[in-house]
C-alpha cells in the first residue's frame, strides 16, 4: 500500500527535521494528540486493547469520505511506515493520566498500596487508587476551608496529613475517612510545607519563616517547638535518618538548619542571591541538594551546612520547583519550563528528559517501589512516568556529541520520541 509518506514523516518530525535540536520546547511541540496533518495517527490509552493484537494504528484518508482505515506492522512493507506505528504504540507500562478542573498543589504515594493523594486549591484532598490500566477516584475528602497546600501519608500510611492557606493541620484516618486530629491555628501564618519525620513527629512551615515541631502522641494543639529564623517562606524540609537536623529552604535564600534534638537553631547558611526551592538527600544521606529559583543546585556535606561544596549550573535559567532523589547519585528535577530532567550528580552531567507538562510543573513524587515519578502541573493534571529503567541504565559520560544534545536525548520514561532515534532502526 503506497501513502503519502513525504507528508507521513512530516507528521511524526512536526514538519521541520531541521528543528529537532533547537530546543527542549521543540520536543514538546511534537505532542501525542497533535494533528498536523489529514492523517491521523491515533495514540490514545482509550484504543490500548485494540492494540494489544499487534502494532497498528488508525489513519484517516485525507480528502476522503471520513473512513478510518486500519495499519498493522505487519502488513506493511515500507520500513518507515514501520517505524512511525511503532513509535505511535500506547504504553502501558504506567497508569494513565488524572484531569481535573481545580488546581493540585501538591501530590503525595502512600507508602504500601498504589493510592495517591492529591491536593487541591478548593481546600479538598482527592484519593486516587491506580494500575497501568486506570486511575480511579477513591474519595474526595472535603478538608480545609482554603487552598491545601501539602499532603503526606504517615510512615505506615495510617494517617493522612494535610496543611493549607487556611493555617490548620489535620490528620485523617486512610481506611475510615474520619478526622483524628484537628490542629486549627497551628500558625499565625499560612503553612506553606508538611514533613513526615518519623511515625510519630511531622514538622511544618510557613509564609513567613516560621518552623514548628508536632508530636502526634502529645495532647492539645501546643508543638514540642517553634523556631522563627527565616524572613521569607519556608520551600522545604528534610532529614536524615537520624533525626537529629532538620535542614530547611527558604525564599530568603538560605539554608537554615534546626537541632531538633536541643531544640534550637544549629546553623545558618550564608543567603545565596536566589530564592531556594527544593531539596533532596543522596549518596547514603551525606549529600544534600538544594535547588534555586534560577535552575542553579548547590551540594552541601550533611552537617556542614554554612557553605556549599559544590555548584551546579543552570540549565534552563527558570525555577526549579522540585526534585525526586530517584537513586543514590541520579536526581529528577522539575519546574517552570515544564520538563522532567534526570542529572547524575557525580560526576555532574544530563541524562535527559524523563517526561514532560505544557506547563510549569509544581509537585513530584516518587512511588513506594521506585518504579513510578507522579507530576502536577498547571494544567491542573497528574503524569506518571515509569522510570525502572533507571537500574540498569549506564550513566557514564558519552565521549561522542556535545552536552546540549545530551540535554536532549529523551529517556524512554517521556512520551516524545528524538527524531534521531526514530530513523536510526532505518539505516
Amino acid at each position: 500500500m503506497i501513502l503519502k509518506m513525504g507528508r507521513l514523516k512530516d507528521d511524526f518530525l512536526g514538519g521541520d527535521e531541521s528543528n529537532s535540536d533547537d530546543s527542549d520546547s521543540s520536543f514538546s511541540d511534537m505532542d501525542d494528540s497533535s494533528d498536523n496533518s489529514g492523517f491521523d495517527l491515533d495514540d490514545s490509552d482509550s484504543n490500548d486493547e485494540a492494540n494489544d493484537a499487534g502494532p497498528s494504528a488508525s489513519v484517516n484518508i485525507p480528502g476522503g469520505s471520513g473512513d478510518v482505515l486500519a495499519l498493522n506492522e505487519d502488513d506493511e512493507e515500507d520500513e518507515v511506515v514501520k517505524a512511525i506505528l511503532r513509535s505511535r504504540q500506547p504504553n502501558k507500562d504506567h497508569p494513565p493520566d488524572i484531569r481535573l478542573e481545580d488546581f493540585i498543589a501538591d501530590i503525595s504515594f502512600h507508602p504500601a498500596n498504589n493510592l495517591i493523594a492529591l491536593a487541591c486549591m478548593s481546600g479538598d484532598v482527592l484519593l486516587y487508587r491506580y494500575t497501568n490500566e486506570a486511575t480511579d477516584l477513591v474519595s474526595t475528602l472535603e478538608l480545609h476551608i482554603k487552598a491545601c497546600r501539602d499532603v503526606e501519608f504517615s510512615e505506615d500510611g495510617k494517617i493522612l496529613l494535610s496543611t493549607a492557606k487556611d493555617k490548620s493541620i489535620l490528620l485523617t484516618d486512610v481506611e475510615t475517612e474520619n478526622l483524628t486530629r484537628l490542629y486549627e491555628n497551628s500558625h499565625e501564618d499560612p503553612v506553606s510545607t508538611l514533613t513526615v519525620i518519623d511515625e510519630n513527629l511531622f514538622a511544618t512551615g510557613d509564609d513567613n519563616g516560621t518552623v514548628k515541631l508536632w508530636d502526634m502522641r502529645q495532647k492539645g494543639d501546643l508543638p514540642l517547638f517553634s523556631l522563627k529564623e527565616m524572613e521569607d517562606y519556608v520551600s522545604a524540609m528534610v532529614t536524615t535518618s537520624e533525626k537529629k537536623y532538620l535542614a530547611c529552604a527558604s525564599g530568603d535564600g538560605s539554608l537554615t538548619t534546626l537541632n531538633m534534638t536541643a531544640r534550637r537553631m544549629h546553623v545558618q547558611s550564608e543567603e545565596y542571591e536566589q530564592e531556594l526551592t527544593c531539596l533532596g538527600l543522596f549518596k547514603s544521606e551525606t549529600k544534600l541538594l538544594a535547588g534555586d529559583s534560577k535552575g542553579r543546585m548547590y551540594v552541601f556535606k550533611w552537617g556542614e551546612f554554612g557553605l556549599h561544596s559544590d555548584e551546579f549550573p543552570s540549565v534552563t535559567k527558570k525555577s526549579m520547583n522540585c526534585m525526586v532523589p530517584l537513586t543514590e547519585n541520579i536526581v529528577v528535577t522539575a519546574g517552570e519550563d515544564g520538563i522532567l530532567r534526570a542529572t547524575n550528580l557525580f560526576p555532574y552531567h544530563h541524562l535527559g528528559i524523563v517526561g514532560q507538562h505544557s506547563m510549569s510543573v509544581e509537585g513530584t513524587d516518587i512511588s513506594n517501589d521506585g518504579t513510578l515519578i507522579a507530576s502536577t502541573s498547571y494544567d491542573n493534571d497528574v503524569k506518571f512516568w515509569n522510570v525502572e529503567y533507571f537500574e540498569t541504565l549506564n550513566n557514564e559520560v558519552s565521549k561522542k556529541g556535545s552536552g546540549k544534545k545530551q540535554l536532549k536525548h529523551n529517556l524512554p520514561s517521556s512520551k516524545v520520541n528524538n527524531a534521531s532515534d526514530f530513523f536510526s532502526g532505518l539505516c
